[in-house]
């Protein structure tokens, strides 16, 4: 059987379990903050208490596969039960591991985290495309293969990144607006959204002279510890602000340990993005 794919998947999930998806960073800091050591053992407790709280009800979850490979295998072995146990309650999980390379390297890349029967399998990707975006081919064929997807970086909110995503071709457009070009071509069509989606992040302001229209998801961290909030969303990405995966981590994981408190944030979270995507949409409506 043909898988159902990504973009579908997220859509549903999304309007049945609310549109937020909470980062897994179990970075130093935030470990000590919950009073955990640095440690396997410390990883371990920090992601199962995260998954055993929220794995249930939350839509969206993306781990950042770099906290857990700085442990080497045991910390990749944490990150392979996480994903089985958040995939078995029902969650997407979309793997933030932001790879980019050519030919096999990249294929070899893809096979890691969206090959069905990969012990790192994910329902999405983040991949870096500044090696040019027909580098992504084989991450795009297998995705398409196994009913998973992709997310490019196209605007990221790092200050860095506007030096090479807002440079000017020949054309005369940027390299963010022509990688959201591509993904609207990878998404034509498709319904109720495609499954190529671009990393935006929440925090650039106004992005009107950006089409977001690209008919699939827009992941967009730094709502929380980094200045963003739900309410700045339909600011920010106008039109396009009903695709918008909303991506908060420390804003919901520094209420842990207690599983309470990660449930209540998340909740509010979730929440608050509805509310202002509701609003968005009326205004819209209103301005039509």
């Amino acid at each position: 059987m043909t898988p159902q794919p990504f973009g579908a998947r997220l859509r549903h999930a999304m309007d049945t379990r609310g549109p937020l998806c909470v980062g897994i960073d179990p970075h130093a800091s935030l470990l000590s903050e919950w009073g955990l050591n640095d440690d396997i053992d410390g990883l371990e407790r920090f992601t199962r208490t995260t998954v055993e709280a929220l794995a249930d009800s939350v839509a969206v979850f993306k781990p950042q596969a770099a906290f857990f490979e700085r442990f080497g295998s045991r910390g990749v072995a944490v990150l392979e039960r996480a994903v089985a146990d958040l995939r078995a309650a029902g969650a997407l999980v979309v793997m933030d591991a932001k790879r980019g390379d050519i030919g096999s390297t990249m294929a070899a890349y893809a096979e890691a985290f969206l090959r069905e029967d990969s012990p790192l399998f994910s329902d999405a990707l983040t991949v870096s495309p500044y090696l040019g975006y027909g580098s992504l081919k084989p991450a795009v064929d297998l995705a398409r293969k196994s009913g998973a997807g992709l997310f490019v970086l196209a605007l990221t909110s790092n200050p860095e990144g506007a030096e090479v995503q807002r440079a000017v071709r020949e054309d005369g457009r940027t390299i963010g607006a022509t990688m959201l070009a591509h993904l609207a071509e990878e998404n034509a069509g498709e319904d109720p959204m495609g499954s190529f989606g671009a990393v935006v992040g929440a925090t650039l302001g106004d992005l009107s002279s950006f089409d977001l229209d690209v008919n699939g998801p827009l992941l967009a961290p730094g709502i929380g510890a980094q200045g963003a909030t739900p309410a700045d969303l339909p600011r920010v990405f106008g039109a396009a602000v009903g695709n918008v995966v909303p991506n908060v981590s420390r804003g919901v994981l520094r209420h842990g340990p207690d599983a309470a408190g990660l449930r209540e944030a998340a909740a509010r979270f979730a929440d608050e993005v509805r509310t202002a995507v509701r609003a968005g949409g009326a205004a819209g409506a209103v301005s039509a």
